[in-house]
């Protein structure tokens, strides 16, 4: 059975393109090999090194991209893409670098007012930013990285001084990227710039959840570090390599996937309010949603409504809820979920074409269509249900 490997960041002191380019070099990928595939964009006047350096007590690896050129340059994201699309890179690197450059011009397009191809990067669009960013697509591929996690992101507070003069900290873009993506920010009373807006772009482009560290065989781990040195904290994020499937003392060692977990108490909303928001949170995107009766003080009864969605579906829900349940608060936290492996067939019952969905152990019909094959054949529900799983089960 093949592995999926897995890489974990960490971003307890924030998050940079250097510095997630530094972890993945410190965990083991060449970085011969990682140089070799940035070469590939065919753009010159540029070097890639590592250092050792120590950042409060701990070795880590910093990532230094020799770039002569005035930092100050534009360049069009549509040139970017252009140059992306038209390189000889690896499938999966070129398909991760357009994601990250995309969300970066996406989130620049709607503070700018422009269109997305007029975008015109600042720092991201320097040197060192692109051989960053493509380079870290490139060490996942040579670490064989197939999915990426990371972590709640710091942010630090107060001002920063960029190419458009002083923002606040942290940057516009740093809070677009993370409400678009619905990513978790930990602000740190802290007056400088932890999470930059190319360490949060690759979070978010290359991330399929945020949480804690998924389940898995520990098989490498990597410090990559900041310019920076502060005294009270290591400026350094981490990242983890978990395999999955691989052997341990009880086989194989399923993945699971990180969710968030949306809820709220209602004393005061109808029955029929409940079941029009779980409807609406379920066309939204939810991935569940479901109501318990609960006592509260003074021994109202109310409900309890649980909304179970990925990361990046949280925000939109959580207005949903708000909006149609007049809710003061909904609690948020992080949930793991081990999902058994599924498909779904089509099956042919006298003419009524019924879904069916199958999984290792159970073989279920979609009720809608299961119900609406049954009124138009007058047969029992529970007839054509079983049939249809029947079906399912002989392809």
């Amino acid at each position: 059975m093949s592995n999926e490997r897995t890489a974990w960041f960490h971003c307890f002191s924030g998050v940079s393109g250097d510095m997630t380019l530094g972890a993945l070099l410190d965990a083991g990928a060449d970085h011969a090999a990682v140089a070799q595939i940035v070469d590939l964009l065919g753009i010159e006047g540029w070097s890639l090194n590592a250092e050792r350096v120590e950042r409060q007590g701990l070795m880590s690896t910093r990532a230094i991209v020799g770039a002569p050129e005035d930092h100050r340059h534009h360049r069009p994201y549509r040139l970017i893409r252009e140059r992306l699309l038209a390189a000889p890179l690896p499938p999966r690197v070129r398909e991760r670098a357009c994601a990250v450059f995309e969300v970066l011009a996406v989130a620049e397009a709607a503070l700018h007012g422009t269109d997305v191809d007029s975008v015109e990067f600042h720092e991201v669009g320097s040197l060192d930013a692109i051989v960053d960013i493509v380079g870290v697509c490139a060490a996942l591929e040579v670490l064989g990285v197939d999915r990426v996690v990371c972590s709640p992101i710091s942010v630090g507070m107060g001002e920063i001084r960029a190419a458009h003069g002083v923002l606040p900290n942290p940057a516009p873009a740093v809070a677009a990227i993370a409400a678009r993506h619905g990513l978790t920010l930990v602000g740190r009373d802290e007056p400088t710039e932890l999470a930059t807006p190319t360490g949060v772009a690759l979070m978010a482009a290359l991330a399929d959840s945020s949480g804690p560290m998924p389940t898995g065989t520990v098989v490498a781990t990597g410090l990559g570090a900041g310019g920076r040195n502060p005294e009270h904290r290591p400026n350094v994020v981490q990242v983890m390599l978990l395999d999955h499937n691989a052997p341990g003392v009880h086989g194989s060692v399923p993945s699971p996937e990180s969710l968030v977990l949306l809820e709220t108490n209602l004393d005061d909303v109808t029955g029929e309010v409940l079941a029009f928001v779980i409807d609406e949170c379920m066309r939204l995107g939810a991935l569940d949603a479901w109501v318990t009766p609960i006592v509260m003080k003074k021994g109202r009864p109310a409900h309890t409504l649980r909304v179970l969605c990925a990361a990046d579906a949280a925000a939109a829900l959580r207005n949903t809820v708000m909006a149609q349940t007049g809710t003061l608060g909904i609690r948020v936290s992080v949930v793991e979920r081990w999902a058994a492996s599924r498909d779904v067939v089509e099956v042919d019952i006298d003419g009524h074409r019924v879904r069916v969905k199958r999984s290792e152990h159970r073989m279920k019909a979609e009720f809608d269509d299961a119900a609406s094959a049954a009124r138009a054949l007058g047969r029992p529900l529970a007839e054509v249900q079983s049939e249809a799983a029947r079906r399912a089960s002989e392809q």
